[in-house]
């Protein structure tokens, strides 16, 4: 009896130490998106402008990620902290659900009473994590859904029969929400197979209606979603699959490859990532994994595989792999202890909090991150509301001297995105012309293009804004006339500055865009510097 109030004191006191890290942590993190000077990236000011109009689906993501800006924009106003708050309060939550995950699968194991501490802490202090606690991004409610669904996995069979069926229904839902995340969600889904397939213990859990109940949940809530892609010609799902790049380019590249599996040092954190992958290999070796450790493996290689796979065939961004890494923190938590290897599990933590401390100084005073020569990494994140001023400004002279606009173009998704954010005080007030898209090709390529294209009924005399001017030439190709060019440049850091190119063009007549390329013709570009 003293034993047991003694472990049960011993994993209290444990709790609590998980809670304060990730309390402090968590603190922290949304006190710096309180004070950092840096502005919203392009892709958080599109997220925003989704979230002024609540759907089931957007171009080119689903449609959670508005939903959860809609949420937090609601309570506090539209400044950048409170459009990215979800952000470090959903990771501090998924932290907490990996440590639940952890103590399930191996709390009686030696070293048990630690493995959910470890592996909370291994989740929170990721680089990955770390970055997506300061931005906006859909892989955040992806993470927090799938490590929901991972733990009513690993305790379906502990649940009494009566229960079970109704665990089996969250496991859907959370899947649901995952994908209505972001479609990365596939992966656990495949995974579930997998150890279905591996494993007899987790077959004999499940029943035919606990099945039915998982597949109703799973489609009630993810078919929304799907009934919008329907009615929008599948634009999302082909988004992500052009993201595969599979038409385009030189296909089969070992160097990417080399460059994918290099960048999840920086992801998951070196420690962390060379145990994933060597423990997992040594442990296949020797024949010595657990039925927890292959449970875990279920959901941490197929995302990994898979994206290395595309990575060799044609591309693959760091983050796209980020679902291996929900199962990937217990795996590594558990591996460490198991092997009395405290100290590298001590090492990493230690070395991924100064990374931490390092990364939250760079983003409170970015002057530090330029200090260090890390200025480039923030670029997208500074002077768009110095550049949208300029555009304001320009409209507001030819509104007031010059005889009016009859809309606003620009030539880049990213320039349009941050233009109606910053510039959203202006734009759509009667004094102000609408902000519209040059389309560029034949047919849309994002959001922007798709819902506000630039219109011959609005093209009288429009208002051009050309991101560093590299449409200039084309764009002047669809008018009458183009006149009065305005070089406007913002410093970025002490190396770097954004130009845009203003002018006014008349008459907009767009030429025939070719029906295979779908571009402009080619004709000679005009130098943008004058």
């Amino acid at each position: 009896m003293a034993l047991d109030e003694t472990a049960r004191a011993t994993r209290a006191r444990i709790e609590r130490l998980t809670l304060i890290l990730i309390g402090v942590l968590t603190i922290l993190r949304v006190v710096a998106l309180f004070v950092t000077p840096l502005e919203l990236y392009p892709d958080e000011a599109q997220y925003w402008l989704w979230s002024r109009h609540l759907d089931f689906g957007y171009f080119s993501k689903p449609p959670v990620i508005a939903w959860l800006i809609w949420a937090t924009t609601g309570i506090g106003g539209d400044a950048e902290a409170w459009l990215r708050i979800g952000s470090p309060l959903l990771n501090a939550a998924t932290a907490l659900i990996i440590a639940r995950i952890a103590t399930r699968l191996y709390g009686d194991e030696r070293g048990g009473t630690w493995v959910g501490a470890a592996a909370a802490a291994i989740f929170i202090l990721m680089p990955g994590v770390q970055l997506s606690s300061v931005l906006i991004t859909t892989d955040t409610p992806l993470l927090f859904f799938l490590a929901l669904m991972i733990w009513a996995c690993v305790s379906l069979p502990h649940a009494s029969p009566r229960v079970r069926i109704w665990v089996a229904a969250g496991m859907g839902a959370a899947l649901g929400m995952a994908f209505l995340s972001k479609y990365a969600a596939i992966y656990a889904l495949a995974s579930l197979a997998v150890h279905l397939f591996l494993s007899r213990e987790a077959r004999r859990a499940w029943t035919p209606a606990m099945a039915v109940a998982f597949f109703t949940a799973l489609l009630v809530v993810f078919a929304p979603n799907m009934i919008w892609n329907y009615q929008h010609h599948f634009s999302t799902l082909e988004h992500t699959a052009a993201n595969a790049n599979w038409k385009s380019g030189k296909l089969f590249n070992p160097m990417e490859l080399i460059q994918f599996v290099g960048s999840q040092f920086g992801v998951f954190g070196p420690v962390p990532f060379a145990v994933l992958g060597g423990g997992a290999l040594l442990l296949a070796v020797r024949k010595r994994l657990a039925a927890a450790d292959i449970t875990l493996l279920c959901f941490a290689l197929p995302p990994l595989a898979t994206v290395a796979a595309q990575a060799f065939v044609s591309r693959a961004n760091a983050n796209w792999a980020a679902a291996a890494y929900v199962a990937g923190s217990v795996l590594v938590a558990a591996w460490l202890l198991r092997w009395d290897a405290r100290r590298w599990l001590i090492g990493g933590l230690v070395l991924q909090g100064v990374l931490a401390v390092l990364f939250l100084t760079w983003v409170i005073a970015p002057r530090t991150a330029d200090a260090m020569g890390m200025g480039n990494a923030f670029k997208r994140a500074r002077g768009w509301d110095q550049t949208v001023q300029a555009i304001i400004d320009r409209s507001r002279e030819e509104q007031a001297l010059h005889g009016g606009l009859t809309a606003v173009a620009l030539d880049d998704r990213f320039l349009y995105n941050v233009a109606a954010y910053y510039g959203r005080d202006y734009f759509g007030t009667p004094a102000a012309p609408p902000l519209k898209m040059w389309v560029h090709e034949i047919a849309p390529r994002n959001q922007a293009e798709a819902e506000a294209p630039l219109d011959a009924g609005l093209g009288r005399r429009v208002l051009i804004a050309s991101l560093e001017g590299t449409y200039r030439g084309k764009i002047q190709q669809d008018f009458a006339t183009t006149s009065d060019l305005q070089i406007v440049r913002v410093r970025l850091d002490r190396k770097r500055s954004r130009r845009t190119d203003l002018f006014i063009a008349q008459d907009f007549r767009p030429v025939p865009r070719d029906p295979v390329t779908g571009l402009p013709p080619d004709t000679p570009w005009k130098d943008p510097g004058k």
